[in-house]
């Protein structure tokens, strides 16, 4: 897209919106503009946002898989290098904070790792290529930072919070984790209390995870369309300097969602928090 065809706001709000279909008037088709996507109500979907976060996953599923096939005893390649530190990392972050035993928690934290981290790296990539190549296919709109869509955050935050509930049930049983719920921390006299104070902040795990993820990747994707707006020699003197920053954004933003996981985890294993 060029700015020259649209107002700044016109622009903006074009690189903000994701390419929406569902259905509309009896009728399934992708929206237009934000208000047609509105009007198709929940089960509308983001072609862009689903797209481009299976096929991130199936990049990284397929690149570690090869490099485990294909691992050597001797001298290991450079992809083999890569993947075992990576797994070392996050295999420390797990042992550092998960103080309970359960196959699931390490292969969970490399998935949220390495899946996040590749979804906010596509941040990185100049806000017009993709809806320039997206235009000339017929695409109107197409957002190519999953995790700058709250659909997408809260989906990966729920999947941990439906993990933490099943945990705290299984190691607990469902009595332990109703008294957990309603007893502490002031004990059965103030259980209305206690259900209050719990409730907010088993609700609070969720809503933190999506918020932090989608509100810093957000801002971060606003920056890079506002830089677009400037004129040409303007953008490379602040887009580089602000990439570079964001790369640490990017991993730190993968790195909290993770570790976070592994807290939460760890504390529906024990038995008090």
């Amino acid at each position: 897209m060029t700015t020259e065809a649209l107002t700044s706001t016109e622009y903006i709000r074009h690189h903000l919106q994701n390419l929406t279909c569902g259905l509309h008037e009896g009728q399934f088709h992708c929206a237009h503009n934000v208000e047609e996507a509105k009007a198709m109500g929940f089960w509308a979907l983001n072609i862009d946002t689903l797209g481009v976060s299976l096929v991130l996953g199936l990049v990284f599923l397929f690149f570690f898989s090869r490099v485990a096939k294909s691992a050597a005893q001797g001298v290991p390649s450079g992809a083999q290098n890569f993947v075992e530190w990576v797994i070392e990392f996050v295999d420390n972050s797990v042992r550092g904070s998960f103080s309970g035993r359960n196959a699931l928690v390490a292969p969970l934290a490399l998935t949220i790792f390495i899946w996040i981290f590749l979804m906010n790296l596509m941040d990185l990539i100049p806000v017009d290529y993709i809806p320039f190549v997206a235009e000339h296919m017929g695409i109107g709109h197409f957002k190519v930072v999953p995790s700058t869509d709250p659909n997408a955050t809260i989906g990966m935050a729920l999947g941990v919070f439906f993990l933490v509930i099943f945990y705290s049930i299984k190691m607990k049983g469902l009595g332990g984790f109703i008294g957990e719920l309603t007893l502490q921390p002031f004990g059965k006299f103030g259980l209305p209390f206690n259900l209050f104070l719990e409730v907010v902040n088993l609700i609070a795990k969720p809503v933190s995870l999506s918020l932090r993820l989608f509100g810093n990747m957000y801002a971060g994707e606003m920056i890079f369309i506002l830089i677009a707006l400037l004129p040409f020699y303007v953008q490379w003197t602040l887009s580089l300097p602000w990439a570079i920053f964001h790369i640490l954004i990017v991993t730190l933003q993968a790195f909290i969602f993770m570790t976070l996981t592994i807290v939460y985890l760890d504390m529906a294993h024990q038995e008090h928090h």
